[in-house]
């Protein structure tokens, strides 16, 4: 497989999905919900088919997880990952913090990562060994050496009320050794911001695989250590995410251990 074709046709796609957000941007007319606080927007059902579209015509052979039109896989071991906007609430506000999330895998592994945030145009972008990108530039990560000299990010799942005490426990410990904690509601943008050295430290719980695909691969080339909670290796499926420049790690983890069951 040519992932720098793949990488491509991701980037295309995401451009394209992006142009759908734009146009609809401050004319939503009607506005769903899937849960309490978890939003869906024509937008994101109109970005998610021509994303869909793009790919498809490419390599019709490939298999799909979406975040609106769920998952076809047939045989295939190669998976696109997808969401088609990362931080609806935000876009439904018109709040210009939402990006468009695209994520290539074979067999589980995550080869390619694409997060393009159409209100400022800033593109990130991996291919697996080969880097992290911002606008084609180069990224690392930051080299703050503690907690106290770090700016953190987090974010909330749409079941808060039913996590509620460790969430905030988890986010009292953070925000009284942290430099501040930021809460900003894009998952992807929030890794791609830990990559990129904006922030230092990124945690949350009860993700979906297309929240963290193509973040998770653009942060780990940008040098980040990115585990669960346990420090296990993170994988897409799993519920937790802890993403840091990896000098402040072992240090965001004491943070996070829980002294109450959930």
């Amino acid at each position: 497989m040519d992932l720098q074709r793949v990488q491509q046709i991701a980037i295309a796609a995401a451009y394209k999905g992006a142009e759908v957000l734009r146009s609809h941007f401050g004319r939503i007319s009607r506005i769903d919900k899937k849960g309490r606080i978890d939003l869906v927007t024509e937008a994101d059902t109109a970005s998610e088919k021509v994303i869909l579209d793009t790919i498809g015509r490419a390599f019709p052979d490939h298999g799909f997880l979406a975040e609106e039109s769920g998952s076809s896989f047939g045989q295939t071991d190669e998976i696109w990952i997808i969401d088609p906007l990362d931080g609806t609430t935000n876009y439904a506000h018109q709040t210009g913090h939402y990006a468009v999330s695209i994520a290539f895998s074979r067999r589980e592994d995550i080869l390619v990562g694409i997060v393009l945030n159409p209100a400022s145009g800033e593109l990130f972008s991996a291919i697996s060994g080969g880097g992290a990108f911002l606008n084609g530039r180069p990224i690392a990560v930051s080299t703050a050496e503690s907690v106290s000299d770090s700016l953190l990010v987090t974010g909330f799942p749409y079941n808060l009320n039913e996590h509620l005490d460790p969430l905030i426990g988890r986010f009292a410990a953070c925000l009284k050794a942290a430099q501040g904690v930021r809460r900003f509601g894009s998952a992807a943008i929030d890794l791609c911001h830990v990559a990129c050295g904006r922030f230092d430290g990124f945690w949350e719980q009860h993700l979906k695989p297309w929240d963290t695909a193509a973040g998770f691969l653009i942060a780990k080339e940008a040098g980040a250590i990115v585990t669960d909670f346990s420090n296990q290796p993170f994988v897409i499926d799993k519920k937790e995410i802890l993403a840091t420049n990896g000098k402040i790690h072992q240090q965001m983890l004491e943070l996070l251990e829980l002294r109450e069951s959930e």
